[in-house]
């Protein structure tokens, strides 16, 4: 079975690689100077037993793809880039090509249910970097990441099984799930703390502030009666498969919107995370202050393409909690 890699970057880079190594077929779909550095040099996976510069091919648009293969497609750009990769991807794509979302948020496998019927869902855990063109991270061995599937919205099929089983044998733990959309809600709760990072800087995503933001998600998804995986479940599940090591002498930043800000890309993904619990919270009425003057903040310090400096206590006054 082959793979479609539509965003090259961080955990698409990881996945690609690892999987292209297994030896499996694998097309990266990437862009601007990171996709120049990858036709002219190969994608460089740096981890903190080995590095390997991975000759793939790749391509700048899913029209160069060959799809008479029935490749699989692992969507792995950031949220707000969905759409108008699906609409590409529908131009060309045969319509019952599997998509399978590699992404954060809860708003991926909706979005490619418009487009394609066979859609599918994954439990992102994975540890991984791009801060420059043509290189990746992998930062966690010999276990790279927990990449559980399953068919979206519910239920486990052959193909889950069978993407499943490949991911295994390219160094994740992934186990096919019924459930899937509970584990996604669950990591949707973790990723708050994305913009917190951007906002504040690496290692920030603790703390009082953290926990209100946390708590805001739960009750819009409880509103919503949209079921989340406990806290207990998240920490059996992640048990000690994730080894963090160093690279270089260096030691894992920041997560990935406080890497697009590093990058300078003028957009990071809170919309999508943040932004996700506002808008259910104004569905279901439920106040959401916290998460509402994140993605505000956020925003602001987008365009700067530099974590801010704001003090938790600042923002909590800011919410008078």
């Amino acid at each position: 079975m082959g793979y479609v890699v539509y965003g090259a970057g961080a955990i698409g880079g990881v996945v690609g690689g690892r999987l292209f190594e297994a030896g499996f077929e694998v097309t990266l779909i990437a862009r601007g100077r990171h996709l120049d550095v990858l036709r002219a040099s190969g994608l460089r996976v740096e981890s903190p037993d080995r590095t390997v510069v991975l000759e793939m091919p790749v391509v700048g648009h899913p029209r160069e793809i060959d799809w008479r293969n029935q490749p699989v497609v692992l969507m792995a750009m950031k949220s707000q880039h969905t759409v108008t990769a699906l609409a590409d991807l529908a131009e060309v794509a045969p319509a019952g090509t599997p998509i399978v979302c590699l992404q954060n948020g809860i708003a991926n496998e909706t979005a490619a249910l418009r487009f394609f019927p066979n859609v599918h869902a994954v439990c992102v855990m994975c540890p991984a970097g791009h801060l420059e063109p043509g290189i990746v991270q992998a930062w966690s061995t010999p276990t790279t990441g927990l990449l559980d599937i399953g068919r979206f919205p519910r239920g486990s099929d052959e193909r889950s099984r069978s993407v499943s089983a490949d991911l295994a044998k390219a160094t994740f733990h992934s186990f096919a799930v019924p459930d899937i959309a509970r584990w996604k809600n669950r990591k949707l709760l973790l990723n708050l703390g994305n913009a917190v990072e951007a906002i504040r800087g690496p290692g920030h995503r603790r703390g009082r502030l953290m926990g209100v933001l946390i708590a805001e998600g739960e009750a819009a998804l409880s509103a919503a009666e949209m079921p989340v995986a406990s806290q207990d479940e998240d920490r059996n599940r992640r048990a000690d498969h994730l080894q963090l090591g160093q690279i270089a002498g260096r030691t894992r930043q920041g997560g990935s919107s406080w890497q697009s800000l590093q990058r300078g890309t003028g957009n990071i993904e809170t919309d999508y995370l943040n932004g996700e619990i506002v808008r259910l919270g104004r569905l279901h009425d439920v106040p959401t202050p916290a998460n509402q003057l994140i993605q505000t903040l956020a925003r602001k310090i987008t365009p700067s393409g530099r974590p801010g400096t704001m003090s938790a206590a600042s923002i909590l006054e800011q919410l008078e909690v």
